[in-house]
């Protein structure tokens, strides 16, 4: 079983108009909804993938049911810890000119109580999971140092997979990971530094070695990822395809990382799967995740290099 906990779950709410006109009244073209988090997302890839994921995190009373409807039809059980209040909405606004304005709600805070609730059910079902990745961000008022409690309590015997960025990924690192997957961008911001060539990416990726990380894989967006753990390094360059939607790309990385990670894949495997993953996502249009018929088409096309 492959464990993921969800700490910030959203509902993105994406609007199509004519002309978004400050001011005045807007008729909606199009609307959808995307019931999404991180976590939530892996653990969906991973079903997708024909493997046993199983769900936690945090969860809200208003609107949760609908989260657990998605779940249910895509075969992932879940358990989550209750709270008052709603799960954030984030909404994006498309006009005729393809130019996007967003909207970011903030979201309800989570009591000490709860937070302690998510740990000791994180604990206990961790024991029965060969790999728990915890990802995304926190509910308001959280502390990075979360984190960390949260890896801290992970059963020894199973594996561990971060993807977060600034204080939340060094607080994980502190608490020890097998597996860290930033992208460019956030690895860039958790080190405050640019790292436009290969050679400074990979120095990026051997300084969250030293802080705490087994491996680290790097996603570079369309130019593919890079995967090492201080000995090894690989490359893998992604395919060109039509992109229908960047929503969970990084996610189904993870899935299919996280995946062979569990089945004790070479770290060139995991690369390639992970790459074979995001590929798919971003090829799916209103969906967070993939299908395994894409997921396996493209990694039959992809090579990787040592570097």
């Amino acid at each position: 079983m492959i464990l993921t906990v969800c700490l910030s779950p959203c509902i993105d709410v994406t609007v199509e108009l004519d002309s978004l006109n400050v001011g005045k009244v807007n008729v909606v073209k199009s609307k959808s909804l995307t019931f999404t988090g991180k976590a939530l997302n892996v653990a969906i890839g991973v079903s997708r993938l024909g493997a046993r994921a199983y769900a936690t995190g945090f969860m809200y009373q208003e609107n949760g049911a609908m989260f657990e409807r998605v779940l249910a039809r895509e075969r992932v059980p879940f358990t989550f810890v209750w709270n008052e209040g709603h799960v954030r909405e984030n909404y994006k606004f498309i006009d005729n000119k393809s130019m996007l304005t967003e909207i970011n709600d903030v979201g309800h805070a989570v009591t000490a109580e709860k937070s302690g609730e998510l740990l000791k059910l994180v604990e206990d079902l961790s024991a029965q999971a060969e790999v728990t990745v915890i990802s995304g961000g926190l509910p308001r008022g959280a502390d990075p140092s979360y984190y960390g409690k949260l890896f801290s309590v992970v059963h020894p015997s199973s594996l561990r997979v971060a993807d977060a960025e600034g204080a939340r990924l060094n607080a994980a690192l502190a608490a020890g990971v097998d597996l860290v997957k930033p992208n460019l961008d956030e690895l860039e911001s958790t080190l405050g530094r640019e790292l436009r060539e290969r050679s400074d990416q990979l120095s990026g990726c051997y300084e969250l070695l030293d802080r705490g990380a087994k491996a680290v894989l790097l996603s570079l967006g369309r130019e593919g990822a890079i995967i090492t753990d201080g000995h090894k390094n690989y490359y893998c360059k992604s395919i060109h395809v039509a992109v229908n939607s960047t929503v969970g790309a990084g996610d189904g990385m993870v899935a299919a990382a996280s995946l062979l990670l569990k089945q004790g894949a070479p770290l060139d495997e995991i690369l390639r799967g992970g790459v074979a993953a995001g590929t798919a996502a971003v090829t799916t249009f209103g969906t967070v995740s993939f299908t395994r018929a894409k997921y396996e088409e493209i990694l039959k096309s992809l090579t990787v290099t040592e570097i």
